[in-house]
């Protein structure tokens, strides 16, 4: 059995703690927070659970082999490293890291102390993302074309970073899991309106074989908006993330083209099918994620979310900011 110390008990704290606690082969032994009203909190909700503000008290609980790291992205880096120096695990919040250096030496670290990193990219383990990886691993929607997201919403405004870190982090990891090729160059470009951050910008990942794709994220949207469109040869894709029921249909739709009777003609031919709606099954994503994290401990496996998967999402982060600090300037990973 695995005992998990968890680490911030704020906004998503509470869903960390639940979760690893329900989960199979491990359990949460203590919860860390600085601020006195989140312990009582967990008190509250988790009596069985130790509390404590001092982060060393837990890393020095023998009852505990892995740290849950839910806190803000700049304390990352120097609480990962910490655990990582007394021997735990690492489960740790999106984004990674704030920047490839400090991703690359946790990394080095995690292997060799033969320890585990899994950057918490929830969506990963949605049912949907999950039937997505399915179709395009067998090649349902045939050569692949574009990749168009969505992710609008009125709020929530952070201080510390940015809309792209805080909104795209979830669709870069998405993309990076479903499609089975690496990313070449980043444009992106945006604007800051209200807190001094960016809080509208949109961003292009270009590859070597012609897929194109494109992120719209965005604080300052009237509507909710979770949409993501994938295009392919023979097959096209619209997951509706905020649908109860129909989140993905893909549509027997596209576009063929043949060479005409005169040297430069070419002819298009449209194709017009049925639309699909897949089942998708019903389980929590968080729940799947964090007895996936126990069984890579118990295993001895390395998860596919682990800090390679994340410092990559961290690198076209590092690589959109720094397009927008250049207008929207190409940066090449």
């Amino acid at each position: 059995m695995v005992g998990i110390g968890v680490v911030g008990y704020g906004y998503w704290g509470p869903n960390i703690v639940r979760n690893f606690q329900g989960a199979r082969f491990g359990s949460v032994k203590c919860i860390c927070d600085t601020a006195p009203k989140s312990l009582e909190r967990a008190k509250q909700y988790h009596p069985e659970i130790k509390v404590t503000t001092d982060f060393d008290t837990l890393l020095g609980d023998p009852e505990i082999d892995a740290v849950a790291i839910v806190t803000p992205v700049q304390t990352h880096y120097p609480l990962a490293r910490r655990a990582l120096m007394r021997g735990k695990h690492v489960f740790v919040e999106k984004p990674f890291t704030q920047s490839t250096a400090q991703a690359e030496e946790l990394i080095e670290m995690a292997a060799e102390s033969q320890l585990k990193i899994m950057v918490d990219h929830t969506f990963l383990f949605t049912p949907a993302v999950r039937k997505i990886k399915e179709l395009i691993d067998n090649d349902v929607l045939g050569r692949l074309y574009y990749y168009d997201s969505m992710r609008v919403n009125l709020g929530l405004f952070q201080s510390d970073v940015n809309v792209i870190w805080d909104l795209a982090a979830h669709d870069l990891s998405i993309m990076q899991h479903i499609l089975p090729r690496k990313p070449e160059a980043v444009v992106a470009a945006g604007q800051r309106h209200v807190n001094g951050v960016e809080d509208v910008a949109y961003i292009m990942v270009y590859f070597a074989d012609n897929v194109i794709a494109h992120f719209n994220v965005n604080w300052l949207s009237p509507v909710k908006v979770r949409t993501t469109l994938i295009g392919g040869s023979k097959k096209m894709l619209v997951w509706n993330d905020l649908e109860a029921d129909e989140k993905i249909k893909v549509y027997d739709k596209g576009v063929s083209t043949d060479d005409g009777a005169g040297l430069y003609d070419i002819l298009v031919s449209y194709r017009m099918g049925d639309v699909w709606i897949p089942r998708l099954e019903q389980a929590e994503a968080l729940r799947l994620e964090t007895q996936y994290f126990f069984e890579c401990i118990e295993n001895d496996r390395t998860p596919f979310n682990d800090g390679v998967a994340g410092l990559r999402v961290v690198q076209m982060l590092e690589a959109a900011n720094a397009s927008l600090k250049n207008k929207g300037g190409v940066v090449y990973l």
